[in-house]
């Protein structure tokens, strides 16, 4: 039985304000909202509805939609009628932060020609001859009824022209998206608890954090080793380095959280967890990037799988010039860091998700096994901690390796923005000698919702600098600081994947219980080469999932995202044979991606959805639907008795071939992405990547890579292991290195 939480209440977390520029005009803010709210109506019976601005149902609809929510609201609820009125109700824009939200997505992390090409559309739409071009209608969008509104955006998903469908599936998703994170008339409805069920606050490390004076010239500090990052590579180097004897500074662009303020909510975590609030596009809108910027890195927000390097990816790097990939060194890096963080299968308790992965392969005699947790021998039941770990169980970089280097004299500071590495010449070489950046202290109240008391630029001399920041950041702080390798950003890998869900009678509660505990490895190696597609259970936080569900109007999305709670979701996840490239923005410098899936691993993808849904067959799923545009929701007749044909039922089998046929529509189909690896290569020769194989920047001296990006090619696992062990590696080079140098 569940331990209750309700007396768990995470201490609250408070975003910054609101830049003071309206990055919208109040015309194209009346209709993109005119949009929003037509994604996401307020519905009412006819009888009493405002049909301008409200959904009209008949009473029969109405009614059978009330009793359907009703009976969805959990028991515990005893007002479960008001609870589904609320609901039917609630609308986009109703509550205020929903407009804040879209506000600080369009300021903060929609890229600036995303944001032009956005508003350029909002502009058109506000003209007669643009509306009648993108609506059909003469009069605006924004002073169309709701209904009307509703049709238009309905009539944009099977449009002829690839942008306009393009446009349906960006204005859909930012809408349901913005409204799942503020909304607490869904969450009331689904019954997800603010914190895990059962949860038991755990005590972390009690950091401290170097602080700086006000000052108008730049504050000097000297260390040995500066590491910039503090996600997984970066914090076992910290480790290595200063359990050496070796000064270690760690800096970190964003600021550390303690547990107490774990979980965060989905309107705070997104924002203060993840890089550009996880709102990361490639150029061509085909592929989403999650990616953490975090004290901890993706180690805080990651889902405790810690599966080790495969054979053939080892052999194929080492196959690259790189022998130690094979080599017994490589093993006893990836055991050292799983012995820190006590990774095991041992103590896994399948929640239902996973638990019908594995029983599905094992009737379909697909190859399955458990993924080992990070969890230190805890029975880690945490569906939550995508927003932070609150038990502390997740033995992550923040409560393994970056205690590990404080307890060594490790030093640190968050809020500081590495803005190029220094260099000089000696003797016709490039040698580092430290880092500039600048520092951003916290406000008078130790958060970051009010102004920073301190602005400081900060020159920290080393003799070693290791580069940390993460496949999406690396490359761009090698790139400010004016190293022209071309290698530099190209080689993204990001393990594309797409999703498939399954709709049970009785209740899942996928929310509950550890995240990703198995995986199916049937379709790992389509290719004889290692390209293939794994099979894995997903986050299933609402703001996670429920984005991906088909909008088919207002209602009808209502109705659906109610019935998360009978939901199970899936990944194929894709070694991705084919790459992209990171560069900054051309205005701003933020990070900006180049990537589509290439037809050869769309093609994996696709065999890995089928084997999914095949899975899901078996298992009894009422209702199997992917993420395709333009699919149909295969149901089965549950009311016929099962025929003993299993996968091999001729509708089944149609649906299927529905899938297959339909493939992945351009430019609709989206990808999503939380692995990302290669933008600093490890290569045998320089031409061929950026680092060594010690992890040094070619053409420089006391200059390294130790993250994600220094993969010679995509890991074909959750990369957390394969990282740290390869940091594991570099860093025990450079501390040798030092020591050498001390000797001399």
């Amino acid at each position: 039985m569940s331990l209750p939480t309700d007396s768990v209440s995470p201490k609250a977390t408070p975003l910054p304000p609101l830049p003071d520029n309206d990055p919208l005009t109040p015309a194209q803010w009346k209709t993109l909202l005119a949009i929003t709210d037509a994604c996401i109506p307020s519905i009412k019976p006819i009888s009493v509805a405002d049909t301008r601005t409200e959904i009209a149902a008949t009473d029969t609809e109405y009614s059978t939609a009330l009793s359907t929510i009703r009976g969805l609201v959990p028991e515990s609820d005893p007002e479960a009628t008001l609870a589904a009125t609320d609901y039917l109700q609630d609308y986009a824009s109703s509550n205020p932060a929903f407009k804040q939200e879209l506000q600080r997505i369009f300021a903060l992390y929609m890229p600036s020609s995303t944001r032009q090409e956005l508003t350029t559309v909002l502009n058109v739409m506000n003209t007669r001859v643009g509306s009648l071009a993108l609506t059909g209608y003469l009069t605006p969008i924004s002073e169309q009824p709701v209904h009307i509104r509703e049709a238009i955006i309905r009539s944009w998903k099977t449009a002829r022209l690839g942008p306009i469908r393009s446009l349906h599936r960006s204005l859909t998703v930012l809408s349901r998206q913005t409204w799942i994170k503020i909304t607490p008339t869904l969450r009331r409805v689904l019954g997800v608890p603010r914190v895990p069920t059962g949860m038991k606050p755990g005590k972390g490390y009690d950091y401290e954090f170097i602080q700086l004076p006000p000052g108008d010239k730049p504050e000097v500090i000297e260390t040995d080793v500066i590491i910039v990052g503090s996600g997984c590579g970066g914090a076992v180097c910290a480790k290595n380095l200063a359990e050496a004897g070796n000064r270690v500074l760690v800096v970190e662009k964003a600021y550390h959280w303690t547990p107490e303020h774990f979980p965060m909510s989905e309107e705070h975590g997104w924002n203060h967890l993840f890089m550009n609030g996880a709102f990361i596009s490639s150029d061509d809108t085909s592929t989403s990037i999650v990616a953490g910027q975090a004290w901890g890195g993706g180690g805080t927000v990651n889902w405790s799988a810690s599966l080790q390097t495969q054979g053939y990816v080892r052999k194929e790097w080492a196959d690259r010039g790189l022998p130690f990939f094979t080599s017994e060194r490589f093993q006893e890096c990836l055991d050292r860091v799983c012995d820190r963080m006590g990774v095991s299968a041992d103590y896994v308790e399948q929640n239902s998700a996973n638990a019908k992965l594995l029983e599905g392969a094992r009737k379909l005699g697909y190859n399955h096994k458990v993924v080992p947790q990070n969890t230190g021998g805890a029975q880690h039941r945490c569906g939550h901690c995508t927003f932070g770990c609150g038990s502390c169980e997740k033995q992550g970089p923040v409560i393994s390796f970056l205690p590990d280097a404080a307890r060594a004299g490790a030093k640190f500071i968050e809020g500081f923005h590495a803005e190029r590495v220094i260099f000089k010449t000696i003797g016709g070489k490039r040698v580092t000698t430290g880092v500039v950046g600048s520092w951003v202290s916290r406000d008078i109240n130790g958060g970051v919702a009010g102004e920073p008391i301190t602005r400081r630029k900060v020159i920290i001399k080393a003799k070693r600098v290791i580069v940390s920041a993460g496949t999406m950041q690396s490359p761009l702080l090698l790139l400010r600081s004016k190293l022209n390798n071309p290698q530099i950003g190209r080689n993204l890998y990001v393990h594309p994947v797409s999703l498939l869900g399954g709709i049970y009678q009785e209740e899942i509660r996928p929310w509950e219980g550890a995240i990703l505990t198995s995986v199916v490895g049937e379709y790992e190696n389509l290719d004889g080469r290692g390209h293939g597609a794994k099979l894995e259970a997903t986050n299933m936080i609402p703001s996670s999932w429920l984005i991906w569900l088909d909008w088919k109007g207002g209602l009808q999305y209502k109705l659906d995202a109610a019935r998360m709670k009978h939901m199970v979701g899936y990944i194929s996840i894709c070694k991705d044979r084919h790459t992209g490239r990171v560069y900054p923005d051309p205005i701003d410098g933020r990070v900006r991606f180049s990537y589509t899936p290439s037809k050869f691993d769309k093609g994996h993808i696709m065999k890995g959805l089928l084997a999914l849904a095949r899975i899901q067959y078996v298992e009894g799923a009422s209702e199997i639907f992917t993420t395709i545009p333009g699919v149909s929701t295969f149901k089965r007749d549950v009311s016929l008795p099962a025929s003993g044909d299993g996968i091999n039922d001729e509708s089944f089998q149609a649906w299927l071939e529905e899938v297959e046929t339909k493939g992945f529509p351009t430019p609709e189909s989206v990808f999503v992405s939380a692995h990302q690896m290669g933008t600093c290569r490890m290569s045998k020769v320089e031409k061929e990547g950026v680092v060594d194989h010690t992890g040094r920047v070619w053409g420089t001296e006391g200059l390294y890579v130790a993250d994600a990006s220094v993969f010679p090619s995509a890991s074909g696992v959750n990369p957390m292991v394969t990282n740290m062990a390869i940091s594991d590696w570099i860093s025990r080079g450079v501390a040798e290195g030092l020591r050498s140098r001390a000797t001399l």
